[in-house]
């Protein structure tokens, strides 16, 4: 039923070495949107299948205290082909810290995730989608190359970087990300890989 919905990888046109935030979507004449998952609260096991099945590419930013000791299931979800980028340490509210404690929030799950997984995320989703200048400067001291936020339509357009729900009233994330699937597909969209656009 979900057939013919994962593009084939298609590498985007290169951004040079500047620092890039992206509000909701990359701008692309493709009809593709990208899936994104934030936090790491939900780890149910039939969803690395569903990403090991349709080869779904998937980019999952993980906050450390949210993950605690699941991250052998993040582990198992990149065997499969999703990414793991950065969503901070404690998932706090960074417009209110000063620099010092962003590039601490920032600097510290890079860290981790190059502990966990042997890479350094390019990628890093402020917690709430809240940022300003100094949440951009620890980021781009950090290592990160983009900024990356979400978008809220239903309506889906070229590029669109979807937030996609966890499990919610007794559904299981599987489910949830399936019945989301069916609508990226009716609206005659694909899902690609974000990395490959940025």
């Amino acid at each position: 039923m979900l057939a013919g919905l994962v593009a084939e990888g298609r590498l985007g046109r290169k951004t040079g070495q500047g620092f890039h935030t992206y509000p909701g979507a990359r701008r692309t004449r493709d009809k593709v949107v990208f899936l994104t998952f934030d936090d790491g609260a939900e780890r149910d096991p039939r969803f690395v299948d569903l990403v090991r099945e349709l080869r779904l590419p998937v980019s999952m930013f993980l906050t450390d205290s949210v993950v605690g000791p699941g991250y052998a299931h993040f582990g198992r979800l990149r065997a499969v082909g999703a990414s793991v980028q950065n969503h901070t340490l404690d998932h706090p509210y960074l417009p209110s810290l000063p620099y010092a404690g962003q590039r601490a929030e920032i600097c510290g799950q890079q860290d981790k995730l190059k502990q966990r997984f042997g890479i350094r995320p390019r990628l890093f989703r402020p917690p709430y989608g809240a940022y300003n200048h100094d949440t951009l400067g620890a980021a781009a001291d950090c290592g990160v190359a983009a900024v990356v936020l979400w978008s809220d339509r239903e309506r889906l357009r070229p590029g669109d970087i979807l937030h996609c729900p966890e499990g919610q009233h007794g559904t299981s994330l599987t489910k949830a990300t399936t019945n989301l699937l069916r609508n990226i597909q009716e609206q005659g969209y694909t899902v690609a890989r974000l990395e490959d656009y940025l």
